[in-house]
């Protein structure tokens, strides 16, 4: 049960229905995350822009990698919402679930590409904030062939996790089972 109160779809009008019948028709439901900004139409408008863009937008980060950077933020974090959600969405993509499970917790096990390792690692590191200084980080990067955008865009991604983890966290939102499946991606 969330910490504030929620409109629900059915209860939703205006801006607010046009928002929810937008991600019913796009997404193919409506998440809780989204219902958890309901009270504030403008900023799940604008989160869900930014979403999209970073997500889904035009990048050299291939859509496995931001799934990818999703997931490790959202473990460091402990966000299981996140966790769950965008856990489903890389499945779609790499097809293994033991494989999704070991990036959870047991990454050093996998067989990940130097460029994928080096990702996660910033992931987490900027996630918990483990230095101040992340240039042979980055260096790293681009030593394992990144552009300079497609750094942004694996930075842009983690900030954004970071920023949705704690929303979920803060206003306490949850899941079901059913709600993390069935989603377009």
């Amino acid at each position: 049960m969330p910490f504030i109160k929620t409109i629900s779809p059915e209860l939703a009008k205006g801006r607010l229905k046009n928002i929810y019948d937008g991600l019913k028709k796009s997404r193919g439901k409506i998440a809780e995350v989204h219902k958890i900004q309901s009270l504030n139409p403008a900023a799940l408008a604008d989160h869900m822009e930014l979403y999209m863009t970073v997500m889904f937008g035009k990048s050299p980060l291939k859509r496995y990698q931001r799934e990818m950077l999703g997931v490790v933020v959202s473990a460091a974090n402990k966000c299981h919402y996140c966790i769950s959600h965008h856990e489903q969405a890389l499945l779609a993509y790499w097809k293994d679930e033991q494989k999704t499970k070991l990036l959870i917790s047991g990454r050093e096990k996998m067989d990940l590409s130097e460029t994928d390792r080096f990702l996660c690692t910033l992931a987490e590191k900027l996630t918990l904030n483990q230095n101040k200084n992340y240039n042979a980080d980055i260096e790293s990067l681009k030593e394992a062939g990144l552009s300079d955008r497609a750094i942004h865009d694996a930075v842009q991604v983690i900030a954004y996790f970071n920023y949705v983890n704690r929303l979920v966290l803060g206003l306490g939102v949850e899941f079901t089972e059913e709600e993390i499946k069935g989603y377009k991606y």
